[in-house]
Formats: C-alpha cells, sequence, structure tokens
C-alpha cells in the first residue's frame, strides 16, 4: 500500500504504525496473562494477587487487565498497581521494558518525519524568501524589483511540479520528447516564423524547447541587454514596452502564439524592446546556439524561416520599427536593391548547380551583414560617420557596386587609392 500512489502515503504510515503499536501491546499482554495462568501459585502472580481466582473468572477480564498494564508499561507511566510478584514476571517485564524503549524510538522517529516531510517546502520557501530581503536590503534595492525577485520565488514553489526539467530529467530521451512534443508542438507550429517548414525540423526543434513561468508584472526580457534566446507565449499575454528619455512607453501587447526576442537574437542586436509579463504567464525559450546548430541541415527550411521573418518585419507598426533603426535599413534596402542582389546571386547555371549539390547553412541562407566605410583601415576617421550596413554579395564586382550605391562620393577613392577597403562583419 505505500507504493500505491492512489492512496496517500501519510495516512497509509500512520495506520501502519497504529497497527504495529497495538499488535505489540496485544501480544505483550497476552504473553504476561499466559505467565499468570501457567505459574504453579495462582495468587503468587502479578494478577492473582489482586484478584483470586482469577482463572475462572472470565477470559475478558484478565484481557482487560493484561492490556491495561502493557499499555501503562509501554507509556512509561507505570502506575505500580499491577506489579511483577514472580521471578518470571520480573524478567518479562525487564525485557518487555527493553522493547518498548526501541519501538518508542521507532515510533517517535517515522511521525517526526512525516510530519516535517509536509513543512520541508514551506520552510525552504520561508528561508529563499527571507534570504532575498537580507539582499535586497543589504544592497538597497528598490521596491519594484525587490517583489519582482518574491514574486519569482514564490511562484518557482507554487509550480514546483510543473517544472519541465525537474518532472523529466530521469526519463529516457524519448519519452520526454514526445511528452515535449505532445506539449508545445501545437504552438510552435502556428508561431509566424515556423509556419511552413518540414515536421522534421519541429521534430527536432520541440525538445530543444525550455518551458518557465513568469509571475505578472515580471520582465522576461529587457531593451538593451545581449539577445541570447527567444521565446514562444503559452498561456496568457505580455506587453512590449520602450522607453523614450527615461519614460516607459507603450507599444504593443502579444498572447499565445505570438513570438518576442527573435529579433534581436537573428539580427544579433541588442533586444530593441522591453517584455513585461501582464499576469502569469507560461513560455518556452529556444536558444540561440540551439536554434543556430538545429538548422544546419534544413536549408530549405532555413529559407522558409528568413521569408516568414521578413514578412513579420514588413508588417509590423510604424512605432516598432522607430525603435529598430536597422530593420528600417533593410526594408529599405530589400525594396530597392533586392532584385539587382538576386540577379548576381543566380548569373550561372554552374553556381546554382554547385549551390544545390554542396548545400549551405543558415549563416548563408541569411545574408551575411557588413559595414563598409569610405577610407584606408589604418587611416583614423571621425566616428560620427559609422559606415553603410550591407548584405555582403557573392563577388567583390557586386560589392564595389553596392559601394558606388550607398557611397558613390568615395567610390573612385576605393578603387584607385585603397584597395584594402575597411569591412566589419557581423554575424
Amino acid at each position: 500500500l505505500e507504493k500505491d500512489t492512489r492512496i496517500s502515503y501519510f495516512w497509509t504510515r500512520y495506520v501502519k504504525l497504529i497497527c504495529m503499536t497495538l499488535f505489540a501491546v496485544h501480544s505483550a499482554g497476552c504473553f504476561y496473562y499466559w505467565l499468570a495462568t501457567h505459574h504453579h501459585v495462582a495468587d503468587d502472580t502479578w494478577i492473582g494477587s489482586l484478584i483470586p481466582n482469577f482463572k475462572e473468572r472470565s477470559v475478558w477480564l484478565g484481557y482487560t487487565y493484561s492490556m491495561y498494564w502493557s499499555i501503562v508499561t509501554l507509556t512509561t507511566v507505570g502506575y505500580g498497581d499491577l506489579h511483577a510478584v514472580n521471578t518470571g514476571e520480573k524478567v518479562f517485564n525487564m525485557m518487555y521494558m527493553l522493547f518498548n524503549i526501541g519501538l518508542t524510538a521507532y515510533l517517535i522517529g517515522n511521525m517526526t518525519n512525516l510530519i516535517v516531510h509536509s513543512a520541508v517546502r514551506t520552510l525552504a520557501m520561508r528561508d529563499a524568501v527571507n534570504e532575498i530581503l537580507q539582499y535586497a536590503t543589504k544592497n538597497r534595492l528598490p521596491e519594484s524589483l525587490k517583489d519582482q525577485m518574491l514574486a519569482h520565488i514564490t511562484l518557482k514553489f507554487k509550480t514546483a511540479e510543473l517544472q519541465q526539467e525537474e518532472v523529466l530529467e530521469d526519463l529516457p530521451k524519448a519519452i520526454r520528447s514526445s511528452i515535449a512534443q505532445h506539449l508545445f508542438r501545437t504552438t510552435t507550429e502556428k508561431t509566424y516564423l515556423f509556419k511552413g517548414v518540414s515536421e522534421d525540423l519541429i521534430v527536432h526543434l520541440v525538445p530543444e524547447m525550455k518551458a518557465e513561468y513568469f509571475p505578472p508584472k515580471v520582465d522576461i526580457i529587457i531593451q538593451n541587454e545581449m539577445s541570447t534566446d527567444f521565446y514562444i507565449i503559452v498561456s496568457e499575454a505580455v506587453d512590449v514596452i520602450t522607453y523614450k528619455n527615461g519614460m516607459e512607453q507603450f507599444l504593443s501587447k502579444s498572447g499565445p502564439p505570438d513570438m518576442f526576442g527573435e529579433i534581436g537574437v537573428i539580427f544579433n542586436i541588442p533586444q530593441p524592446f522591453t517584455v513585461r509579463t501582464k499576469r502569469l504567464s507560461q513560455v518556452i525559450r529556444i536558444s540561440h546556439h540551439n536554434f543556430k546548430q538545429l538548422l544546419q541541415p534544413f536549408n530549405e527550411d532555413a529559407k522558409m524561416i528568413l521569408s516568414n521573418f521578413l514578412k513579420h518585419l514588413k508588417g509590423l507598426r510604424k512605432d516598432e520599427l522607430e525603435e529598430i533603426p536597422l530593420v528600417t535599413e533593410l526594408l529599405g534596402d530589400l525594396s530597392t536593391g533586392g532584385t539587382a542582389l538576386g540577379k548576381s546571386e543566380n548569373s550561372t547555371a554552374d553556381e546554382e548547380a554547385r549551390r544545390n549539390s554542396t548545400g549551405y547553412n543558415f549563416s548563408k541562407t541569411l545574408p551575411t551583414r557588413v559595414i563598409i566605410h569610405g577610407y584606408h583601415p589604418d587611416d583614423k576617421q571621425n566616428e560620427e560617420n559609422p559606415g553603410k550596413l550591407i548584405h555582403l554579395p557573392d563577388t567583390i564586382e557586386d560589392l564595389l557596386r553596392l559601394a558606388g550605391e550607398h557611397r558613390p562620393e568615395n567610390l573612385q577613392n576605393i578603387l584607385e587609392d585603397n584597395p584594402h577597403t575597411n569591412i566589419e562583419i557581423s554575424f
């Protein structure tokens, strides 16, 4: 019964300890009464000294007296009204009291474990909260940040049974993958970024996702922080926020199955927005490194993801685009130079055949971003002119052509005087 999860372990153990105690009391009382009935002098016994002719009396009377003695002795009360008279009874009394020491220790230890076990998590949560409060006080953290820390700790303990890694860590990989597919596959397929991709990519991607819970009014990502992960919303909603002149400005609201953080990850730039939960929210986190590694063998899916991403960028609102100058510049370049660049990429059938035969990874599918400058790398230039961000073409001729389009005033300088144009590559 103790291994049957359908029955409360606490009550199973509790009933077991009670039955064990009653069995010990019953056995000791019966044996003590048996000693009295088999003694050659009936009056020279623990019960015969009080009840003459007890053998002719009811057996239930003897059982009552023997149980009374056994319980009183077990509880170490020892009133002394029923005491050993002959040598055999005294020896049995000594053995019974030694047994009682071990039985009492066993009962107390088990009851303590049962009671304390139910309070361990509460005690751990109280200790964690106290540590957070002490840390916040010593470091003079603002109240808003302290509240976020406390909310996160409280949520961690409330959702301990829902934490994916802790629940699944002992299961085989195949079972973990099946559970992840059941929980997150539908949500993943509904996101704009993965629409139209192959089933194989989804099967490989979903097990690498990590489920996380965030309490209300907590920042999941912060504006201008480094981009290491992006997220898919599973439940509830988040607010997309930006800061202008130190003032917080609301941009939009996102809910399932929207994504956030992917712009910073794909462009490898600091996160352009702050994302804050409205209520208790569940999200799934995708690591930038894992995502890049998974896409290596899926060339066609990488192209589809890139296409979906560009469509999403074109659908951003004007106030959102204003916060990401790089995206605005990219969309402008795509609209003006996309056709010419596409022609240069498909200039020969041999080049196309070579690409199709060898394949190329996601880093080749996503154009490499470079910054071109119209001066020699060794020259010291004013940092007010940071250069022009472009997509790196396949040939030097295309690169020079783009340089002429974006910086015609410096093209002659590039071709004649400074053949080693300074190029900063951003991956």
